[in-house]
């Protein structure tokens, strides 16, 4: 018996590590292709979709992170095409991640696991993201979801983020010792023996940690630190994480890294495509062609420096 993230370690392996995030915004599409459409919800959908289409013919992705507060800023039909992009990832037979970074208290936590985790939900998904900060209860209801009789789905919960004020809190030292971070990947570890229980032959718990890729300090401590648990790992491209530091954190139980907007804007760096921008005339066609470039790009240099690394 498996959990869901053990079929994304699996599928890491097979394609590679790559997660292409959909944190798709219509402001990340050339006016030329917005105007094709009826509005710009109808766009996003549809650039999704290609892309999707593009890495399923390639195989280079292992999984899709779909942010929702894009989809939230466009309003009621912007959630439709937030659901529309899950089940188009989930048809073109690939793990869906969804980036809501939920974090809450008893009944409140419950109804955000049941609304994103829950079977009868139009918003159902695979994997979500958990904001672990009010506490280590507010993870719970979400778990609950993680165990084999209730659709053995996974949480990324939130220990070393990509952003430059992690500091403020995740680095803080506690008088008992030790940082913040160490204090919820104590956690994470502490959950990971109890769903061993559960999963006896599990090759990574079905709780995984959000670790960027932006600070090379401590990337090899927290990947030794954590050896059975695996991570998302946001930062590499358009933030600055370099490959040889993802690299490192896919060690052990591995990981999946997000490119997003390096994937989605790829067509603002692609020269193939300079006349075309140069023109207003751009179409849907070569804007995806550079995402699906991209994407085998950056699979190649997430491979290459593994290799390097001899990981």
């Amino acid at each position: 018996m498996t959990h869901i993230m053990e079929e994304l370690q699996k599928k890491s392996l097979e394609n590679g590590p790559l997660c292409v995030g959909l944190d798709t915004d219509p402001s990340y599409l050339p006016e030329s292709v917005l105007k094709a459409f009826d509005s710009p919800v109808e766009a996003v959908l549809a650039y999704n979709k290609e892309i999707i289409k593009r890495v399923a013919a390639d195989k280079s992705a292992c999984c899709f992170k779909i942010q929702i507060a894009y989809y939230e800023a466009m309003g009621i039909e912007g959630l439709k095409a937030y659901i529309e992009t899950i089940k188009a990832v989930h048809e073109a037979g690939f793990i869906a991640i969804s980036d809501i970074k939920r974090g809450d208290i008893a009944d409140t936590a419950k109804a955000y696991a049941r609304a994103h985790l829950g079977a009868a939900s139009d918003f159902e998904t695979d994997i979500i993201t958990i904001n672990p900060y009010m506490g280590f209860d507010t993870l719970k209801p979400f778990t609950e979801y993680c165990k084999p009789n209730n659709g053995g789905k996974g949480i990324f919960v939130l220990l070393r983020t990509s952003n430059p004020g992690m500091v403020d809190i995740e680095q803080q030292e506690l008088k008992a010792g030790g940082r913040v971070l160490d204090k919820t990947g104590s956690e994470l570890e502490r959950i990971s023996t109890e769903f061993k229980a559960l999963y006896p032959e599990q090759k990574c718990s079905p709780v995984g940690a959000v670790v960027g890729c932006t600070e090379e300090s401590d990337a090899r401590a927290l990947r030794d630190a954590y050896p059975d648990i695996f991570f998302l790992i946001p930062g590499y491209g358009a933030q600055g994480g370099a490959a040889r530091i993802a690299a490192t954190l896919l060690d052990k139980a591995g990981g999946t890294v997000n490119s997003s907007r390096g994937i989605l804007c790829a067509w603002k760096k692609d020269d193939s495509l300079a006349e075309a921008r140069e023109k207003g005339i751009l179409c849907l066609k070569d804007i995806s062609d550079a995402a699906g470039k991209a994407c085998r790009d950056s699979t190649a240099d997430l491979l290459n420096a593994k290799k390097e690394l001899g990981i």
